[in-house]
């Protein structure tokens, strides 16, 4: 399993974390008690399921290894292992930041994620 994982943000949330040098999560993350991830695997359907026909995103690529013990893989959809951070996310383990644009058929359009 690799160890970055990934988190599709609005762009103006990220701007607020990047001012702030910590992220603490949009609202779902902050009512859910943490902050939600997705791997590489899970990231597309992650968009699908929570951000369809949704513009300015951000796709945000995070060292999990970076993150300790505060980052917990759980069963989440499907019994599928989701990264949760438990705590902010410090900015210092952010790999890369990219647009998360919606194509032509509506669906977001994914850089290359590892």
């Amino acid at each position: 399993m690799s160890d970055i994982i990934y988190k599709i943000v609005p762009a103006s949330l990220w701007q607020s974390a990047r001012k702030k040098g910590s992220f603490d999560g949009a609202p779902v993350d902050l009512a859910d008690g943490f902050i939600h991830f997705s791997t590489a695997a899970q990231a597309k359907e992650t968009a699908t399921k929570h951000f369809s026909g949704q513009t300015e995103l951000l796709l945000v690529a995070i060292d999990g290894g970076a993150l300790g013990t505060a980052l917990v893989y759980e069963p989440s959809r499907g019994g599928q292992l989701f990264p949760h951070l438990y705590g902010a996310l410090p900015l210092d383990a952010v790999l890369w930041e990219k647009p998360l644009p919606l194509g032509d058929d509506g669906t977001h359009l994914f850089p290359e994620m590892i």
